[in-house]
């Protein structure tokens, strides 16, 4: 209980809200080993990677070839697997960095890449689950048929979610609870380009003046109403993501056979 109770104590202080962070080498090592090399995480998030790349380009192919490309930027969706491919790809830089330097100097608190690394993987993760939700309660029964392809709907929409949570039980470094609001920030962001894309007479691929049935301005009380359930449901997944990291620590330092169970960042 002390110890839950400490942890509610330092997670809500003021530098929580930011990208501080004692030590870089969190960043590059998994829960799990004992070494310090970051060979594992060079692996893992070059294959996740190169999975979230090779998503994006097939994606981007198959809409294009249905004549739909045009629309590519308008969906969550699309914006959720760059922020895939843009967490695994930092954290892959950050990874081979630390394996060429031997260690990430943080005397002078965290470097950038590591900062946009952290950032991008607070919004790619709970972002992923969220559209999986989102999508598979609101969309795939609706009467506009989003998939363009079977193989590549499981990929967008199920296995984003799966490379995500790959990234979050392979890493070391912390999910603080605070850092929910860049995910809230990236929602105004896009909640903002809807409205303009609608007041612009922008369309979805089939002529209907929304990008989603469920997010259709011309309906302002619902379309608000949905804001309002998504925003609190990204909050909720953000903190079901703390609470899997807490897990994984949990089981990391049982496989490193420390004794401690330290809830403190």
């Amino acid at each position: 209980m002390g110890a839950i109770k400490n942890y509610f104590k330092q997670q809500f202080q003021t530098r929580m809200w930011t990208l501080q962070y004692e030590s870089a080498s969190d960043f590059y090592l998994s829960s799990f080993q004992r070494d310090f090399s970051p060979l594992p995480s060079i692996f893992i998030r070059g294959l996740l990677f190169l999975g979230g790349c090779a998503i994006i380009i097939a994606s981007i192919i198959l809409t294009s070839e249905f004549g739909v490309g045009a629309y590519w930027p308008i969906y969550l969706t699309h914006w959720g697997l760059v922020f895939i491919t843009v967490a695994s790809g930092f954290g892959f830089v950050v990874a081979v960095i630390a394996y060429l330097q031997g260690s990430i100097d943080d005397t002078f608190g965290l470097p950038w890449y590591i900062k946009v690394y952290w950032a991008s993987y607070n919004i790619a993760i709970p972002l992923a689950i969220f559209i999986t939700i989102f999508y598979w309660i609101f969309l795939a029964n609706a009467s506009e048929d989003f998939a363009v392809n079977f193989v590549l709907d499981m990929f967008i929409h199920a296995v984003n979610s799966i490379l995500m949570l790959i990234l979050l039980f392979s890493a070391r470094q912390p999910s603080n609870a605070l850092h929910f609001y860049f995910l809230i920030v990236l929602s105004i962001i896009y909640i903002i380009f809807t409205v303009i894309y609608y007041a612009a007479g922008g369309t979805d691929p089939f002529g209907n003046p929304f990008i989603y049935p469920v997010l259709n301005w011309s309906d302002p009380g619902a379309a608000v109403l949905m804001i309002i359930i998504s925003i609190v449901l990204v909050t909720i997944i953000h903190f079901i993501t703390v609470l899997l990291s807490l897990a994984r620590d949990a089981l990391g330092r049982t496989c490193r056979n420390e004794n401690t169970f330290d809830l403190v960042y």
